[in-house]
């Protein structure tokens, strides 16, 4: 399970969708199943293999507001779109379920991650996708993200810190020669957790901070803990057998109705290897040692949990012929 390399990700030749995008100011998260039918397959592959062109047709409007759109593949839609096998890693969201919290599995064939830096090209690009897809899909889940303050989530505390930058980050986040049909893809997981900020808010900052494992102003790492439980910071860090560390690329997103007392962060993790982003969660729901879980999760719960695979931009183009 360890990483490959550098080297072997640098030898193939690759067209990634914009994984490597910059944290925006707005984000859409739109999550749907397809109808079974063959009318409701013809319209996804048209609407997919037409997407590139459709972000430009929004986009051109204004360059610097970047907007950009990932798509993911769910497992169970693959098979029905090409002939091409399945990403070696893909499959189902597996529910992960601890002594206490559960990571729950929700469906989802299709993801769309849409970013800007406004949000009236974020909507009207969403606007425009379920015009086009109709009732070929279902909208199974949808959450409008804001950058919050300096990129901190409702907590309070800056988020993301730990993503790779640079090549780190291909190497990270992009699939390599170690599967070469699904080169320059990634595997993306997201779930929908929903804050309870009333607990949260009670709970003094120093004993905030040993839970994030961060300070929360300054955003100073704080030391692991040699013994008893450990911090979301340390849960979060993935170590294989060999000692090499597997980083994820995150591009989490608050999102929130006061109104309605919603309070959450939807995070969205891609990854070159999808064992590590399950390995990730199950550190945090069953705990290391277990039983020994992530505290943040008695004041964050999943609602949602969904895999998906992120495709080259030249093989969503050929689903539309």
């Amino acid at each position: 399970m360890a990483n490959t390399g550098e080297q072997s990700w640098q030898r193939v030749p690759i067209d990634p969708q914009s994984v490597d995008a910059p944290l925006s100011r707005a984000a859409v998260f739109l999550v749907v199943t397809v109808g079974e039918t063959p009318e409701a397959l013809a319209t996804v592959k048209d609407v997919l293999g037409g997407i590139t062109d459709q972000v430009k047709t929004v986009g051109f409007r204004d360059l610097d507001a970047r907007l950009s759109c990932n798509v993911g593949i769910g497992a169970t839609l693959w098979p029905r779109l090409t002939d091409t096998p399945l990403p070696r890693e893909l499959h189902p969201f597996r529910e992960i379920a601890g002594s206490v919290h559960t990571a729950v599995s929700t469906p989802g064939d299709l993801l769309f991650h849409i970013r800007a830096e406004r949000s009236d090209f974020t909507f009207e690009l969403e606007r425009q996708l379920l015009d086009a897809l109709g009732d070929a899909v279902e909208v199974v889940d949808e959450v409008v993200g804001f950058r919050y303050f300096d990129a901190r989530d409702l907590l309070g505390f800056v988020d993301g810190t730990a993503n790779p930058a640079g090549g780190d980050m291909s190497q990270a986040a992009i699939v390599g020669d170690e599967d070469p049909e699904h080169a320059g893809g990634s595997y993306v997981v997201v779930q929908k957790y929903l804050h309870d900020l009333g607990s949260w808010k009670r709970l003094p900052v120093p004993s905030q901070e040993g839970v994030i494992g961060r300070t929360k102003v300054e955003n100073i790492e704080l030391d692991d803990a040699e013994h008893g439980q450990k911090s979301h910071k340390t849960l979060a860090t993935i170590v294989d057998e060999a000692g090499v560390e597997h980083d994820i690329l995150r591009d989490n997103m608050p999102f929130g109705r006061p109104g309605h007392g919603e309070f959450g962060t939807y995070f969205i993790g891609y990854s070159r290897a999808l064992w590590v982003i399950e390995r990730m969660l199950e550190r945090m729901f069953v705990g290391d040692p277990e039983g020994s879980y992530d505290r943040i999760l008695d004041f964050s719960t999943a609602a949602t949990g969904t895999t998906f695979f992120a495709p080259t931009r030249g093989f969503l183009e050929s689903l539309g012929g």
